[in-house]
């Protein structure tokens, strides 16, 4: 849903046109040209496109009301959308090029039609075309104002910042908004000297300058409580970042710091934006031995933002132990299953959880029926068509940081339960889902006044971090569990 051209030329009774601002998208273009093929036909000069368009739209040669090539009755009319032939090409035609007309002016742009050029298709089923049209529309308004008739001045001073705003509307081809009517657009056209608006940023910010970080980091394990398999777990975070601020290449440093004893970030990753960093922050991998060399922070990251949320980094890090242990048996008896859990949180993990929940899915053994389980904290829920059972934690661990459920469970043979392949006999796990507010397992942080802004204006900084867990599996150690050199997903 793109535009290959654009065109606003002013036109009055007797006078011939005159093209006042035309746009054309080359990248657009390309496209245009690989859809169509030996069929293609090119975007002309501003010349070349001028006078058939006033041809086709009856504003040339007033003294003959007859055209043969624009009013034969064998050429039905598709107004707005018209087939512009070009002078001097034989075969040659833009289609389809949509015109509205008003005040004096008109409005023309050329819509990218998404599909091969023979047969055509059915203007209402290119939403190219309504896109476009809307373009026009919201051009209009903002071109002749609220009378519908734009004076010369009022004309001059929106024609002068119109580049800025077609920027803005439509960067690179696609119509992303319409200017409001009346009314001068953001950002101002730039002054003499000052930075150019690059064309990946499209606009800019005007209002309460504020800047948010947030730091999120997940925990990945698979645990299997047994001595011939080795547990697995990793961490990985990312930094993301929302920067409202005006001016158009404002300038932010965001600084990551890490505990005396922490370990250093690993893979760091970060975003095109960032104009300079320390190549020691990139070289630390997760693959090679630590020589106990790496970089060690602050890791500092100055960067341009662009105008929409993004990440600015991410990283993994090792850490000795996982956040919340657990230990999981199954077995079968007098045909019925003995469930027991226990788990433990690690002393130096924050006990303050937003949720924390296991759940204990029981695959390919009909539905669940009888539940007598018992749990030494929280609440039980069952769901007996999905055979899954879910231990709500809630927000904290007892003093003594541990819990435990235990009890049996038993199936009907009758109706069908859910199916997994992989967890036959008593291959099972349990998941666990938690998030922990103020927390990383790195100690990684970000202080809210190590942001350091260049701007204007004086922003709100915000800052948080998290530790969401992220695949988290306890497998019954008196099953066969699937084991990898590294973390499964399932």
């Amino acid at each position: 849903m793109s535009i290959r051209a654009l065109w606003i030329i002013s036109h009055c009774k007797g006078e011939p046109g005159t093209v006042r601002f035309s746009k054309r998208y080359p990248t657009v273009e390309r496209r245009a040209r690989e859809m169509a093929g030996a069929k293609y036909v090119a975007v002309p000069e501003d010349a070349a496109v001028l006078h058939p368009l006033l041809t086709e739209l009856a504003l040339t040669d007033p003294e003959k009301p007859f055209v043969a090539a624009r009013d034969d009755c064998a050429r039905p009319q598709r107004s707005p959308a018209l087939e512009l032939r070009l002078e001097g090409r034989e075969g040659g035609a833009l289609w389809p090029l949509l015109a509205v007309t008003q005040g004096g002016l008109i409005l023309a742009c050329l819509p990218l039609v998404d599909a091969p050029p023979e047969p055509r298709p059915p203007l209402p089923s290119l939403a190219s075309v309504s896109q476009a049209l809307s373009l026009l529309a919201g051009l209009q308004a903002f071109l002749c104002g609220p009378g519908g008739k734009a004076e010369a001045d009022l004309l001059a001073s929106r024609l002068a910042i119109l580049p800025a705003v077609v920027l803005q509307v439509c960067p690179l081809g696609t119509p992303l908004d319409t200017p409001q009517a009346g009314l001068p657009p953001a950002p101002s056209p730039p002054a003499a000297g000052a930075q150019k608006q690059p064309a990946w940023k499209p606009g800019g910010h005007r209002g309460r300058a504020t800047v948010n970080v947030a730091l999120s980091e997940h925990v990945r394990s698979m645990q299997y409580g047994s001595r011939t398999k080795q547990d697995l777990w990793d961490v990985f975070g990312t930094v993301t970042c929302k920067c409202e601020l005006e001016g158009v290449l404002p300038n932010v440093t965001v600084t990551l710091s890490l505990p005396p004893n922490g370990s250093p970030l690993q893979d760091v990753l970060v975003h095109p934006c960032v104009t300079s960093l320390d190549s020691s922050v990139l070289t630390a991998s997760s693959v090679d031995d630590g020589d106990g060399s790496a970089f060690s922070g602050p890791y500092k990251f100055p960067f341009s933002p662009p105008l929409e949320p993004f990440c600015l980094c991410s990283y993994t890090s090792q850490v000795p132990v996982p956040p919340i242990l657990g230990s999981y048996q199954l077995k079968e008896e007098e045909h019925q299953l003995k469930v027991t859990v226990s788990l433990k949180l690690h002393e130096s993990v924050k006990n303050s959880f937003e949720y924390c929940e296991a759940h204990l899915p029981f695959f390919n053994r009909g539905q669940l029926t009888n539940v007598d389980v018992r749990v030494s904290s929280g609440q039980l829920e069952v769901s007996r068509e999905k055979g899954l059972l879910v231990w709500v934690l809630g927000q904290k661990f007892p003093r003594s940081l541990e819990v435990s459920l235990g009890g049996t469970v038993s199936f009907s043979g009758q109706a069908q339960g859910p199916v997994e392949p992989l967890c036959t006999a008593l291959t099972a796990y349990i998941k666990l889902y938690f998030r922990v507010p103020d927390l990383t397992l790195s100690g990684c942080s970000v202080d809210q006044h190590s942001v350091q802004v260049y701007s204007s204006a004086k922003p709100r900084i915000s800052t948080s971090r998290e530790l969401v867990s992220s695949e988290y599996y306890i497998w019954n150690s008196t099953g066969d569990a699937p084991v990898s050199s590294g973390l499964m997903m399932l």
